[in-house]
C-alpha cells in the first residue's frame, strides 16, 4: 500500500493517492496488534508518515503536522518514515532537527547490508536505495539552505553518482538530481555575486533533456502530470539564466511563461520556490523519492 502511494503521487495523481494513504491507516487499524513491539511502531510510523506525505505534497502543512506528532522520539520513525519526517521539518524551516533526520536515514539504510529485517522490507520508489538517494539529495539542498555550498556540492554530487549508479545516466532521476545541483549554484552565485552561467545552463539543459520535458511550443494542459513539478522547476531556473543575457531574454520569457503554467504546487508561487528567502515561513523540498517538489 505504501508502494502504491508513492507511485500515485509520482505520476501526479494526488486524490487517489490521498484516497490510498487513508486505507493504509484503516488497514493498519483493523489489525491486533497484541504486542506494542517495535515491529508495530515502525508499522505505524510508516502509515502516518505516507500519509503525512501526501499532504505535503499538496502543500498542506497543517494536514500533514498530526501524522507526524510523536515521531521525535518514536523508535518507529526509521528509513521512509524518518525521510518525510525530515522533509516536513526541512519545509517548515526546522533546519537544525531536519539534518539531523536526513543523516539518521541514510546512515541506517547505508548499514542495512540485507533485508533479513521485515520491517526494512518496502517497494517500488519506496525502497531502501530509493531511500537512500532522497535522503542525501534531500540533506544537499538543506545545506544550500543553510548557505553551506561546499557541503551542499559535496552532497549533491554524492547523489547524483547515486542514482547514475541506481539507474543509469539517462534515467530521469538523475536529471532530479541535475536540477538540484543547478539551482544549487544559482542559489551560490547570487549570494557570492559570482558568476557560473555557462555551469548552470549546461546542468539545466541536461537535466531538461533527461527530464524528457515537453516542447516549448507544446501548450501545458492538465493532463500532463508525471514529473512536471521537476521539470517546470527545471525551466523556472533556466529561464532565469538566460533573462539575465541580453541577447537571450526573449528566451528565458518564453521559458519562464511554460513553467509557470506547468507549474503544480498549490502552496508556493514557482518564483518562490526558485529562491531563497528569510521571510517566508516555508521551503521548497524536491522528494527523488517522487520526483516532486514540497
Amino acid at each position: 500500500m505504501e508502494a502504491l502511494v508513492g507511485l500515485n503521487l509520482e505520476m501526479g495523481n494526488d486524490d487517489t493517492s490521498s484516497v490510498l494513504a487513508d486505507k493504509c491507516l484503516e488497514l493498519l487499524g483493523k489489525v491486533e496488534l497484541k504486542n506494542s513491539d517495535e515491529g508495530s511502531e515502525v508499522a505505524s510510523a510508516r502509515a502516518k508518515a505516507i500519509k503525512g506525505l501526501a499532504e505535503l505534497v499538496q502543500g498542506n502543512l497543517e494536514s500533514a503536522e498530526p501524522f507526524f506528532q510523536g515521531f521525535l522520539d518514536n523508535k518507529g520513525c526509521i528509513g521512509n518514515a524518518a525521510l518525510s519526517y525530515g522533509e516536513f521539518l526541512h519545509a517548515t524551516r526546522n533546519f537544525s532537527l531536519a539534518k539531523d533526520f536526513y543523516q539518521k536515514v541514510i546512515q541506517e539504510v547505508a548499514n542495512k547490508k540485507d533485508f533479513t529485517d521485515v520491517r526494512a522490507l518496502a517497494a517500488c520508489n519506496m525502497a531502501s536505495e530509493e531511500v537512500l538517494l532522497a535522503a542525501t539529495c534531500a540533506l544537499g539542498q538543506l545545506e544550500v539552505h543553510m548557505g553551506n555550498f561546499g557541503n551542499a556540492e559535496e552532497t549533491l554530487t554524492s547523489a547524483l553518482n547515486r542514482a547514475e549508479q541506481l539507474f543509469g545516466s539517462r534515467h530521469p532521476k538523475v536529471g532530479v538530481v541535475l536540477t538540484c545541483l543547478a539551482l544549487m549554484f544559482q542559489h551560490k552565485s547570487k549570494q557570492e555575486h559570482s558568476s557560473s552561467l555557462l555551469i548552470q545552463e549546461g546542468l539545466y539543459r541536461r537535466a531538461i533533456e533527461l527530464l524528457k520535458a515537453p516542447p516549448l511550443d507544446l501548450e501545458v494542459n492538465r493532463t500532463m502530470r508525471s514529473g512536471m513539478d521537476i521539470i517546470a522547476l527545471a525551466r523556472g531556473g533556466y529561464a532565469e539564466t538566460l533573462c539575465i543575457q541580453e541577447n537571450r531574454k526573449g528566451e528565458g520569457e518564453k521559458m519562464k511563461r511554460w513553467a509557470e503554467a506547468a507549474w503544480r504546487n498549490r502552496s508556493l508561487s514557482l518564483s518562490e520556490a526558485l529562491k531563497i528567502s528569510d521571510s517566508s515561513n516555508r521551503m521548497p523540498v524536491v522528494d527523488a523519492r517522487i520526483c516532486r517538489a514540497l
